[in-house]
């Protein structure tokens, strides 16, 4: 056993060693019996134990800072969710439950809802089951899952972490992370980095692995069996960057945040975003049983934008289709849904509802003083694309672009580049359609790794187009949050990086300390390597 070694995605860069501690598997699923004697009684418990859980999540949240205690307060407001609580309670009621399957049963319709909804949303999967299973707990009367008290620096291993735990490690007794599901994209992927922690996911066998010590490299995504030496080379604490997305020798490379609701906005525009590179507008319509009116709309966009009046804001319009389904829309059954009516495709049926959509933003502009743009999701030709920028000028928005997520629109980036004002790679959903992977599942996220050589091609022959033509290249995907990833999308011809807020001050700080021609030489390593580690090794070498 001595000499096995795994290999998974490495997400958070560092190499550390140390001894193992494992966490728990999270709870099963609690019975269906016995039947309660008196039904109200037993669903007149299910807001007091969630009481109990959001207190203790919001008391943790208080000893937190940045980005743990936020996360941390999103998770307690959770567990106090009026709408998952009420469907828990009846189903007590009408089906009399225990409360505890009740609460089961009701979070697996929110889990349902989110994995169809994909993307973003199906990464937040994993916070419904961290306060499914802490509720459930609290109703057994049984210990919360979760990471046990660590009394000396240990290297956790687990099936995978619900982001309230991964909040509240501490990096100086987390000496690094492995999980056996999730993926570059997860929110524990993301809370890593923030913390500093090296970690790796999706390492299948880590949890068979019979090993009292291991060794983890955060870059390469190798596990393996140590000696038990502690060993940390990674470096936690703030990153100092002055707000402004520059490299030293002056070259402009925008630094933005990706949105998807009024609190997202309020801590991008904190941690010093210079705008919004994405801005997903699903969040206003997942919850609605029917298509919200433009005045709701233009309300809730403009909650958004506010915190961004005089900067620049991109808006995607409505992401939605068969593996996203809203009722009002009425999708038809497809028997592959990832390839069948989705994102601007629902439009060419439904043209009306991102008319309405379309009006809603440029009202939404008006009211907040936000510069915004609008482009389109899931386009695959310059006519799909033109066909959108008619539109969106037509609804008096002037600056229109569409997402590089197909690979069919990076190959014939230039034509499209012709017809709109601007692009943004989307390099989440473009890994996944140049590997046949879906970006969920763990087996295959070694394949969605971004620094996969053939996705990095595609994103040269797009910042190419863009650099010919004069036209901004974005990428808004979870590769932009990689500050040395970063570097080479800027070497790539790439003028904007979008990410999530934890991110901005490292690549912003990485940028400043380069410069292009740096990048270049960075950019042209990593495209000529055989595989993601190689390219690594690379874009290092500059740096």
């Amino acid at each position: 056993m001595s000499s096995a070694r795994l290999s998974g995605v490495g997400v958070s860069s560092g190499r550390a060693s140390g001894p193992v501690v494992r966490v728990a598997e999270p709870l099963g699923e609690p019975p269906a019996t016995p039947a309660p004697d008196d039904v109200a009684q037993e669903a007149a418990r299910i807001r007091p134990a969630a009481d109990v859980v959001a207190e203790r999540l919001f008391a943790r949240a208080a000893q937190a800072t940045g980005d743990a205690k936020a996360v941390l307060e999103t998770t307690a407001a959770m567990a106090a969710d009026p709408a998952l609580l009420a469907q828990a309670e009846k189903l007590v009621a009408d089906r009399s439950l225990p409360a505890a399957r009740a609460v089961h049963q009701a979070a697996a319709g929110f889990i349902t809802a989110l994995e169809a909804a994909g993307g973003y949303l199906a990464e937040r999967v994993r916070d419904v089951q961290d306060v499914r299973d802490r509720l459930v707990a609290e109703l057994l009367g049984v210990p919360a899952p979760g990471v046990p008290e660590l009394t000396s620096p240990s290297v956790l291993v687990a099936r995978d972490l619900a982001p309230a735990d991964t909040a509240g490690l501490d990096p100086a007794q987390v000496l690094a992370l492995v999980t056996e599901e999730g993926g570059p994209t997860s929110h524990t992927a993301i809370l890593a980095r923030s913390l500093g922690i090296p970690a790796v996911v999706a390492c299948r066998g880590v949890l068979a692995l019979e090993a009292g010590a291991l060794l983890v490299d955060g870059d390469t995504g190798a596990v393996e069996v140590s000696d038990g030496t502690v060993l940390a080379a990674h470096l936690a604490g703030k990153v100092e960057w002055n707000g402004v997305g520059v490299l030293r020798d002056g070259h402009r490379v925008k630094v933005l945040g990706n949105v998807g609701s009024p609190a997202d906005a309020v801590a991008a525009a904190a941690a010093g975003a210079e705008g919004v590179g994405l801005f997903r507008t699903e969040f206003c319509f997942l919850s609605s049983t029917r298509e919200p009116t433009v005045e709701e709309q233009r309300a809730a966009y403009a909650a958004v934008l506010a915190p961004f009046a005089g900067k620049p804001v991109v808006v995607r319009t409505l992401d939605a289709g068969a593996d996203k389904p809203l009722a009002f829309l009425e999708p038809d059954p497809e028997p592959n849904p990832a390839l069948g009516v989705r994102g601007l495709r629902v439009a060419f049926d439904r043209p009306d509802v991102l008319d309405r959509q379309l009006e809603a933003i440029a009202l939404a502009a008006r009211d907040s003083g936000a510069e915004v743009s609008v482009m389109a999701p899931m386009v695959a030709t310059a006519a799909e694309a033109a066909w959108f920028v008619e539109r969106a000028r037509g609804a008096g928005v002037e600056r229109a672009g569409v997402m590089v997520e197909i690979p069919a629109a990076a190959l014939v980036a230039r034509e499209i580049l012709q017809v709109v004002d601007f692009v943004s790679l989307g390099t989440n959903d473009l890994a996944q359609y140049v590997f046949a992977a879906d970006r969920q599942v763990g087996a295959v996220a070694a394949l969605n790794d971004p620094w996969q050589p053939a996705l990095l091609r595609l994103v040269k022959l797009v910042g190419d187009a863009g650099t010919e033509l004069g036209k901004p290249v974005g990428v808004c995907g979870e590769a932009a949050s990689d500050p040395l990833l970063a570097c080479v999308l800027t070497g790539l011809g790439v003028t904007s990086l979008s990410m999530n807020h934890t991110a901005l001050a490292g690549v912003g700080a990485k940028l400043a300390s380069t410069s292009f021609d740096l990048c270049q030489l960075a950019a042209r390593g990593a495209l000529s390597a055989a595989d993601p580690a190689a390219a690594k090794l690379a874009a290092r070498a500059p740096h």
